[in-house]
């Protein structure tokens, strides 16, 4: 037999020499929460969900995963590609520096996933996820699946819920590390994520300070040295109060917060208004003043009507709204919901630091009217003043 024949044979035997395909991966997956679709202040419309890896098996050993893709419905292009080291910004429980990723037998691994839409991509009705995982005695195996289909109920609209001013929403969504979206909640049988579409709303000047800049020793602050502090807080639609809190004293600025009592509004919201402005659709607002609160249970509301003022009880750090949408009165068993805003002004992002005038100088941005979209994190915004 001449050399070219036998590499013509060699050439045809080639498929059958194939390495073969991961084994399935030993794992529970699923994903607790439907997404729903929504525009954000970048004007792309986005998805945000988790994904529930649970490695099953004690004798499977440690699983490392390698890469994760998310599909849409049968599409052969993913949506979303992520290698393991971009995997380790978007997983709780957080590994530790220099620690690989890894999934001990017996553990879950939580991946939290933001999908970015482009105009000409529809959104899908269902999305699949295709994730490699190394093991210590099986080679690769593969997570086939996992499939969600998407909630194509449209958000609701929303009226602001403090007048005029400038507001960086911090701890915004996006941030998946943040102690909004990246707070599980184990109570009673339940995991649920009430704070995934939260926003801290905290009030600054023109400079893009939070604090007035006549008060110059920020371990003696007061609290109306905030420029957000006692701002009127108002109903974003027609409702019903459904549960309200008034008493709590509020904390000094800038001081070390006790651990919560409790993962309820009780133990985290101190001075608080809970309203049902549709069916299964709820509107928190936290951290209210002390005597502030002007509603009771059962009282019917109107959009823009004033419920309370801005202030720091609870657990929180500095003068500040939290607002978020949920489906539940309740904090604990509830999940967060995505929702916008009818009209705000877009002014640019800005950092934390230079809240208290650190780092760059923050400088606004021209004022960039937004409709109906969700501020993400640590952006500027300002709502109309009427």
């Amino acid at each position: 037999m001449t050399r070219s024949i036998r590499f013509v044979l060699l050439l045809l035997l080639l498929p059958s020499l194939a390495l073969p395909a991961p084994v399935p991966a030993p794992v529970e997956a699923r994903v607790p929460f439907a997404p729903t679709p929504f525009i954000g202040s970048d004007g792309l419309r986005h998805l945000a969900y988790e994904l529930h890896i649970t490695n099953f098996y004690g004798d499977t050993g440690a699983l490392q995963p390698q890469s994760l893709q998310v599909f849409a419905d049968n599409a052969a292009t993913p949506l979303l590609t992520l290698d393991s080291p971009a995997l380790r910004g978007w997983v709780r429980p957080l590994p530790a520096d220099n620690v690989a990723l890894s999934i001990a037998p017996g553990k879950r691994l939580v991946v939290f996933l933001w999908l970015s839409l482009p105009p000409t991509v529809p959104v899908p009705h269902t999305l699949r996820h295709h994730m490699l995982l190394g093991t210590e005695r099986q080679g690769t195996v593969l997570l086939e699946g996992a499939s969600v289909q998407i909630n194509p109920a449209p958000v609701l609209a929303l009226g602001p819920p403090l007048q005029g001013g400038r507001w960086l929403a911090h701890e915004g969504p996006g941030a998946a590390q943040s102690h909004h979206w990246g707070s599980l909640v184990a109570v009673n049988g339940d995991l649920t994520i009430p704070q995934r579409f939260a926003l801290d709303l905290v009030g600054v000047d023109e400079q893009g300070r939070a604090v007035r800049p006549d008060a110059k020793d920020l371990q003696h602050i007061r609290h109306p040295d905030w420029v957000g502090y006692a701002a009127p807080v108002l109903a974003v639609a027609d409702g019903t109060v459904r549960a309200i809190r008034d008493g709590q004293p509020e904390h000094a600025p800038l001081t070390p917060q006790p651990e919560p009592a409790s993962l309820s509004a009780e133990g985290l919201f101190g001075n608080y208004v809970v309203l049902e402005i549709a069916p299964d659709v709820f509107a928190s607002y936290a951290h209210l003043r002390a005597g502030s609160v002007s509603v009771k249970p059962g009282q019917r509301v109107q959009r823009g009507q004033v419920l309370a003022q801005l202030g720091q009880s609870g657990n929180s750090g500095a003068p500040h709204l939290h607002f978020q949408l949920s489906d539940k009165p309740t904090f604990e068993g509830s999940e967060g919901i995505p929702y916008v805003f009818q009209n705000f002004d877009y002014l640019g992002p800005e950092s934390e630091a230079q809240l208290f005038g650190q780092g760059d100088a923050w400088k606004a941005a021209a004022a960039a009217p937004r409709e109906h979209q969700l501020p993400l994190n640590d952006i500027v915004i300002a709502f109309p003043a009427h």
